[in-house]
């Protein structure tokens, strides 16, 4: 008896070990649907330094839910696609790459749109704080490389238009 009940602890301690060392479940894979069942989908024209004209399909993050998911969890973000965090005033706000499997260029700009400063290649899965320089109303976040190729730095001008939806969602904040 005492034998059986000594070997069921060391079976059961055993296999606790076991499960206790496996690396936990990978996060679901966030993709396109996944992002669109908790953002809103818009559009957004960039006015790089160049002038020539962009325009990005931006996944919107206007509440704080929102803002604190962001791009966790995604592991593919199509070229042209990004997301835009849209703040009720200025900050100087950061973020972070905490479980986020991407890495994104993140674009500071003030609330008239005109860009304040970019950050390239950010490390993905880096508990680092990436602040904007000054105080700042929106923060783009596009896969890294997207800023350099289309021109994208300080001076360049962010161009969006809320719909009436979004925009009543933002000033019930």
């Amino acid at each position: 008896m005492i034998r059986s009940l000594l070997l069921s602890v060391v079976t059961a301690a055993a296999f606790g070990t076991v499960a206790a060392c496996s690396p936990p479940p990978a996060p679901s894979t966030a993709n396109d649907s996944s992002l669109e069942s908790m953002f809103e989908l818009d559009e957004l024209v960039i006015v790089a330094n160049d002038g020539a004209r962009h325009v990005l399909d931006v996944y919107l993050a206007i509440s704080p839910e929102q803002q604190r998911r962001g791009l966790m969890f995604v592991r593919n973000l199509p070229e042209r696609t990004g997301m835009l965090f849209v703040y009720d005033d200025a900050g100087i706000r950061s973020m972070w790459m905490k479980n986020t499997y991407i890495s994104l260029d993140i674009v500071f700009a003030r609330g008239d749109g005109t860009i304040s400063s970019v950050i390239h290649d950010a490390e993905p899965l880096s508990l680092r704080s990436l602040s904007a320089v000054e105080p700042v109303r929106f923060v783009l976040e596009l896969n890294a490389g997207v800023a350099r190729r289309l021109n994208i730095g300080a001076g360049s001008k962010l161009i969006w238009k809320p719909d009436q939806s979004t925009a009543a969602m933002a000033s019930a904040r």
